[in-house]
């Protein structure tokens, strides 16, 4: 992969934890006018130093834009869908959702698709093979409707992200987890037709995507930035074929090896285990 090798040999800092403002659950995509390629600033994506060498999950910059990249791999990983609790003194919180648990297994957790006002997924979600949510093929205004949109899922270590027709068409087995949001980022190693260069709108936003060796690349932006910036890291940098916007403003981290827990308000959650 381009670069992405070297950022990976290097030593790398995790993100410390910043509390942010929640934001709404689903939000209006503002994509604003393209800008030529050719006239976009250099896009190298910068390494920095790490504290912690234990960690999955590194800084790096993007654009002048400091992201946390996190990866999950199917022979070291095994990934779930969970949900934040809907009340309680922490609800809607990853630490509330981590409460009680065993933390030992944990690698990281990460908000996993938009939600409603009872904080339950607004799209399809499969937790334990269990089908929580049927598939959501609705139109209506902001990101999740932004067709495309896809499924992140997975069974075992076979994990993907499809677009949400071809998903109904071509999977007829119910996965182990299974999350629904939109709009996708990169389909098919292109940008979505309707996400533009970058964009106006800038926001903390975070997505997923699968690369050529079937790991799961966990991406969370520490300062806000344009759809088009984070769908361009997942193209040009992980070289993902298929990437999906998991939210924004709400995005959060759960990182045990760092220490980094993010209070944002959120309600699906994708959580990375150890085997």
């Amino acid at each position: 992969m381009k670069r992405i090798a070297t950022i990976l040999a290097v030593t790398l800092v995790v993100a410390a934890c910043q509390e942010r403002p929640a934001g709404e659950p689903v939000v209006r995509a503002e994509l604003g006018d393209a800008v030529p390629r050719d006239q976009l600033a250099a896009a190298e994506t910068v390494p920095v130093e790490t504290a912690n060498e234990s960690t999955v999950c590194r800084s790096i910059s993007f654009e002048s834009v400091p992201l946390t990249h996190c990866m999950a791999d199917p022979e070291l990983h095994s990934i779930s869908t969970g949900l934040a609790p809907a009340s309680g003194e922490r609800f809607g919180t990853i630490e509330g959702w981590a409460a009680g648990r065993d933390e030992s297994r944990i690698t990281f957790v990460m908000n996993g698709g938009m939600y409603g006002d009872d904080l339950k997924a607004i799209g399809y979600f499969v937790r334990d093979e269990d089908r929580l949510v049927e598939l959501n093929r609705g139109e209506g205004a902001g990101n999740f409707y932004m067709k495309p949109n896809g499924v992140f899922f997975g069974t075992g270590g076979n994990w993907r992200i499809l677009d949400s027709e071809t998903f109904l068409r071509t999977v007829g087995t119910r996965p182990e987890f299974g999350t629904q949001s939109g709009p996708m980022l990169v389909i098919g190693g292109e940008l979505h037709p309707n996400i533009q260069e970058n964009g106006p709108s800038k926001a903390i936003r975070n997505g997923v995507g699968i690369d050529s060796d079937g790991k799961a690349h966990f991406v969370i932006s520490d300062a806000p930035l344009s759809f088009g910036q984070l769908a361009r890291f997942f193209r040009d940098e992980l070289e993902t074929p298929n990437a999906l916007f998991l939210d924004g403003n709400v995005s959060s981290l759960w990182d045990p090896s760092s220490g980094r827990m993010d209070a944002r308000r959120v309600g699906p959650l994708l959580v990375v285990e150890t085997k």
